[in-house]
């Protein structure tokens, strides 16, 4: 009854009513293991790492060599931020080329604003000339939805929260008005 007003599992009152008689804290708390016992040893992780900066090996050769999964050493090296092998001058091995970023995010909102334009055709409400036929349509529509329409978006990047409005042209004033 009490799971249903709150809109939750048994379960979840039940584990709030132990917390609340031990008076634990009813704070969310995080789910996070404390420990992980099947993280690669950092004696294992120390060798990845020289293999790669001294040797300049890849995950499946570095894998081979000390008899582990490739996929373990990938996420070695992805922990540790070490760059992919083509983003390195094959000589000295420092990086050459710089990763892409992952993500354009902001502080606050407003803080950048992109803004685009999409021009649209106007179809005329008899459907145009797919539906009725290229001489049909020009006799029968007239100027009246013919030519483009400008549809002008502007997102946040801070919230991602987007808005849309048609406008006739795409002039610089028009934009900046939007």
């Amino acid at each position: 009854m009490v799971a249903d007003a709150m809109q939750v599992s048994a379960a979840t009152v039940s584990t709030w009513v132990k917390r609340r008689l031990a008076g634990q804290s009813m704070e969310d708390r995080s789910s996070r293991p404390h420990h992980c016992p099947a993280q690669t040893p950092k004696q294992v992780e120390h060798q990845i790492l020289d293999l790669r900066t001294t040797r300049r090996w890849g995950a499946h050769r570095i894998a081979y060599r000390l008899g582990m999964s490739p996929s373990t050493v990938h996420r070695v090296l992805h922990r540790h931020q070490v760059p992919l092998l083509h983003h390195l001058d094959r000589l000295t091995g420092e990086p050459v080329r710089v990763p892409k970023p992952i993500r354009n995010e902001m502080a606050a909102p407003g803080e950048l604003v992109h803004l685009d334009i999409k021009k649209l055709g106007r179809i005329p409400d008899d459907g145009g000339h797919r539906a009725i036929g290229r001489q049909e349509g020009r006799r029968t529509s007239g100027h009246r939805g013919r030519g483009y329409a400008r549809l002008h978006h502007a997102v946040d990047r801070y919230s991602r929260v987007v808005y849309s409005e048609i406008l006739g042209d795409k002039h610089q004033e028009t934009a900046a008005g939007f």
